[in-house]
């Protein structure tokens, strides 16, 4: 056991002038009386009052040390304790392109994208995630993180028009690679989500996945969405115009075989849904991790040791030890 206020414990030096002011007390309390000779009582018991009332004295100093003991704070750890546990790195790519505002998802494959990501990142408890943007060019928003809570809240601020509209999977793809390559996992896949065709950036998709392939980056690719003539509205809602989409699924497919991936296809939201539960199922590497257990507290015992002394004294004063004026 050990007290995460082990100075406090001095307080207990308190007792030893307690002590030593009783004896003194009920040394010079008694009055005396001169006789010749003490034999007549010489045998005579001590009455069961001294007694008790030593005990009751006794009790109060057990409530004062159960108290300084409880607030110094008596704690307990576990051992050091190896567990298997299944983590992994993973970076989300995910488009932000204008045709992501389209609502043959509800209430639109943007919205429907965040939603789902968000659940995935909230489930995988023992990985590092990071978080990539792409639209016209790309955008590194999180590092490798353990952080649940913050990267959550990166991916409920990602907007649409943060970028130049337009569809750089090869950008979006590097980025995600140079993101992951800091991760000390063996296991480095990257999550890309699109719902169009490679038509902007610098980096072919072809290229990107022949890096993450030299590097042992599994890549899960994602299609969403239905080809064919869709309604997209601005950023901010103010205008609508009409697109034709088409999802280069032949270039999706061979980035995710050439990285020994897996190619998706969701068109509609429950579809992505089981997408990211099907890639949860399938991404998970067992690691060795060595864990501490969280501190337990040990101080109401002390608490409730000091209140059962106080009540006892409280009962024994004002009963059998109670005096008359």
């Amino acid at each position: 056991m050990m007290f995460k206020y082990p100075g406090l414990l001095w307080l207990l030096l308190i007792l030893l002038p307690l002590i030593a002011w009783y004896v003194w007390k009920h040394r010079n309390a008694n009055p005396s009386l001169g006789i010749s000779t003490i034999s007549p009582v010489l045998n005579l018991p001590v009455s069961w009052k001294t007694i008790v009332m030593h005990v009751a004295f006794g009790l109060q100093l057990v409530a004062i040390a159960g108290l300084i003991v409880a607030l110094a704070r008596p704690q307990t750890h576990d051992h050091l304790r190896t567990s298997r546990i299944e983590g992994t790195d993973i970076v989300l790519a995910i488009d932000i392109s204008g045709s992501m505002s389209a609502r043959d998802f509800e209430p639109s494959r943007f919205a429907a994208a965040k939603e789902v990501a968000s659940k995935f990142v909230n489930q995988r408890v023992n990985d590092n995630m990071g978080l990539v943007v792409f639209a016209g060019e790309s955008l590194s928003l999180m590092p490798l993180t353990n952080d649940r809570a913050a990267l959550i809240n990166a991916i409920g601020m990602i907007d649409m028009g943060q970028l130049n509209d337009g569809t750089a999977i090869g950008d979006g793809l590097v980025s995600a690679i140079n993101r992951i390559t800091s991760g000390k996992a063996k296991s480095k896949s990257i999550i890309l989500l699109t719902d169009g065709t490679n038509n902007a950036g610098d980096v072919p998709p072809s290229t990107a996945a022949q890096i993450a392939k030299q590097k042992g980056i599994k890549v899960y690719t994602i299609g969403v969405g239905k080809n064919g003539t869709i309604q997209v509205t601005d950023p901010y809602g103010f205008s609508s115009t009409t697109l034709e989409t088409k999802i280069d699924e032949q270039s999706l497919k061979e980035i995710a075989a050439m990285t020994n991936g897996k190619y998706f296809r969701a068109t509609d939201e429950k579809m992505l849904r089981q997408v990211f539960d099907e890639i949860d199922s399938l991404e998970k590497t067992v690691l060795d991790v060595d864990k501490y257990t969280l501190t337990d507290e040990n101080f109401m015992p002390w608490v409730l040791i000091s209140l059962g002394a106080l009540c006892l004294y409280l009962i024994l004063r004002y009963t059998v030890l109670r005096r008359i004026p």
